[in-house]
C-alpha cells in the first residue's frame, strides 16, 4: 500500500515508519520542516512538508494514497485542534472508499479500570477527554476507520517511563513517584508499530484495538526495578509538580487484556516487559 503517515519523526510514528517500510509499504510522511523531511527520506519514506491544521490540503493529499496513519503528537497543547483537522480530512477523503485510516488514541481513555477490554466504557481524564468524540466520529463516518489505544509506551530510552526513571528525589534521596500502587498498562513501541501495520493490512472496519502487553507493573514495582528507594508522592503533591491534568492521568490504576486484538490481528508482543527494559535495569 501507499500509506500517508503523520508523526514520522516522533516516538511512535518513527517506529511505525520502520515497520511499514520493513513490510515493503510505500510511505508518504507529512513533516513540518526540511530537517524532518531529510530524516524520513533517510528511513525510506517520501517526506512532504505540510500543515496538519489545513484539513483541505490534507484531504487532497489523502486522496492520492491507499491508507493513512495519524501518529503525530504536537506536545504544545494543540493536539485537539490538529486531531480535529486530521479526522475532518480523513472522513472527507476516505468516506465511501475501502481505504483504512488509523487514528492513535490512548489507554487513559478508559479511566480507572483494572479489567480493560476493547469495548470497556470510556471514562477519560481531563487530559485526554477531547479524544473520545473524534475517535467515534472516525469510526462512524470513515469507511474503514480504526482506532488504536496503546498502553503507556516505552522503548529506546523514551516515553513516560523514562521520565519516571529520571525523576526527582526527596530530601532523603528517595525517587519520587506519583502515587505508587497504581498499575500502568504498557507496550513496547516496536511491538506497537507492528500492531499498526497489522491493523492496516487486516481489512477491518470500525474497530478499536488495544495495544497492550502482558505487563501491568505498579509504579512502586518500577521503582524497585530501578534498584531505588521509592517515595510515594501524594496526589496533591503530584498535581503541584506535574500539573493537575497530567498527574491525574498518571495516577490512574489500569490493567488491560488485549486478547481480542491479538486474536483478531494475529498480533503477539515479543519485546521484554517494561521492568526488564534497559532504562530500568540500567543495562543500556
Amino acid at each position: 500500500m501507499r500509506v500517508l503517515l503523520t508523526g514520522g519523526t516522533g516516538f511512535i510514528g518513527s517506529a511505525v515508519l520502520r515497520a511499514l517500510r520493513h513490510a515493503d509499504h510505500e510511505v508518504l510522511a507529512i513533516v513540518r520542516s526540511q530537517e524532518s523531511e531529510t530524516a524520513v527520506n533517510e528511513q525510506g519514506a517520501t517526506g512532504v512538508i505540510g500543515d496538519l491544521r489545513d484539513a483541505a490540503w490534507l484531504a487532497a493529499t489523502l486522496r492520492g494514497v491507499d491508507a493513512g496513519v495519524h501518529a503525530a503528537a504536537a506536545g504544545d497543547g494543540t493536539d485537539p485542534q490538529i486531531n480535529t483537522s486530521v479526522v475532518d480530512a480523513a472522513v472527507e477523503a476516505f468516506a465511501g472508499t475501502d481505504k483504512p485510516f488509523v487514528l492513535t488514541g490512548g489507554i487513559w481513555t478508559y479511566g480507572d479500570n483494572t479489567a480493560i477490554v476493547e469495548d470497556s466504557a470510556d471514562d477519560p481524564p481531563a487530559l485526554t477527554r477531547w479524544r473520545v468524540p473524534l475517535e467515534h466520529r472516525l469510526l462512524e463516518d470513515a469507511a474503514r476507520g480504526i482506532v488504536i489505544r496503546p498502553g503507556i509506551v516505552y522503548g529506546h530510552g523514551q516515553g513516560i517511563p523514562a521520565l519516571l526513571a529520571n525523576g526527582p528525589r526527596d530530601d532523603d534521596g528517595a525517587l519520587l513517584v506519583p502515587g505508587g500502587e497504581q498499575h500502568w498498562t504498557t507496550v513496547h513501541v516496536d511491538d506497537l508499530a507492528e500492531l499498526y501495520r497489522l491493523a492496516l493490512e487486516a481489512g477491518t472496519t470500525g474497530a478499536i484495538y488495544l495495544g497492550t502487553d502482558d505487563g501491568s507493573p505498579t509504579v512502586s514495582e518500577l521503582g524497585t526495578a530501578l534498584g531505588e528507594t521509592v517515595a510515594h508522592e501524594t496526589a496533591d503533591a503530584a498535581r503541584d509538580r506535574l500539573g493537575a491534568d497530567f498527574a491525574d492521568a498518571l495516577l490512574l490504576d489500569q490493567v488491560a487484556d488485549s486478547a481480542r486484538t491479538r486474536e483478531a490481528l494475529g498480533w503477539s508482543p515479543v519485546r521484554p516487559p517494561l521492568v526488564e527494559d534497559p532504562i530500568f535495569t540500567r543495562a543500556g
